[in-house]
């Protein structure tokens, strides 16, 4: 059982136009991802591109790369086509490492890869990580994620689940003491989307058609769960920093590079 990483890079971005190449200290943000996944011990580390510009510049750092469809509509899609044209097995693990998170921890990325070698069943998981802010609880761009008892998610929505009928509102401004204990308690989550499939799961997903909850809330996991499919959410372990998206999280990210002496 071989373990694959993915990297999904599509040039065009409306909020960011060119995305995978913007300078991170003097490195494109692609190739810091790759050079970063690099440190974890797996059988193989491929950039799925669009784009000629993206697929030299990862070949020029010395990294494999692969040019595939312009008309994939989702990450995983292009994923499920890198893995297909090498020759995946069945029972490989295939992580979708997403190319906009130069801060990723590895130990992320560890926890994911760790979590489907044990559970050798799954055919998907995810990680998440507990919201402690106030604000993060009621952001639709901060997706939430709730778990049964063994850790299988029930449902992700960007609205605040579970929602705490008796002691919120959503004009409230300041937390109430009972939100705080929510809050410290870890049962409110943040999906961290960075997703490790088993080869037949990769294969399931993408076949399957998007779903209706998933057109309402945006978010593609969702057709997995109205699929009746089991998705395993395991706890990062670590606290991961949002992505690349805009200007905006750009500068975060390097304001949060110096300031650690990078």
């Amino acid at each position: 059982m071989a373990v694959h990483i993915v990297i999904p890079a599509r040039y065009a971005s409306t909020r960011l136009p060119g995305k995978p190449l913007v300078d991170i200290l003097g490195e494109p943000m692609i190739v810091r991802v790759v050079r970063q996944a690099a440190l974890i011990d797996v059988q193989s580390i491929t950039v799925a591109t669009d784009d000629e510009r993206v697929l030299a510049t990862v070949k020029s750092a010395g990294y494999d790369a692969m040019m595939t469809s312009p008309d994939h509509e989702s990450g995983s899609d292009r994923v499920k086509e890198v893995a297909d044209r090498i020759g995946f097995a069945s029972e490989d693990i295939v992580i979708n490492l997403q190319g906009d998170e130069p801060l990723l921890p590895l130990q992320a990325l560890q926890v994911l890869i760790e979590g489907l070698q044990a559970n050798e069943g799954c055919g998907m998981a995810t990680l998440s990580e507990p919201i402690d802010s106030f604000e993060m609880l009621g952001n639709p761009n901060v997706v939430k994620v709730v778990l049964n008892e063994r850790s299988r998610a029930l449902y992700f929505s960007r609205a605040p689940i579970p929602y705490p009928r008796d002691v919120w509102s959503p004009t409230d401004t300041l937390p109430s003491a009972e939100i705080s204990e929510l809050l410290n308690d870890g049962v409110v989550r943040r999906h961290v989307g960075i997703y490790g499939f088993r080869m037949h799961g990769l294969a399931r997903f993408v076949a399957l058609p998007p779903s209706r909850l998933e057109s309402i809330e945006k978010l593609e996991q969702l057709r997995w769960l109205e699929a009746g499919e089991d998705l395993l959410v395991l706890d990062a372990g670590v606290v991961v920093p949002g992505g690349i998206d805009t200007q905006a999280d750009l500068d975060r990210v390097l304001a949060a590079l110096k300031q650690h002496g990078e």
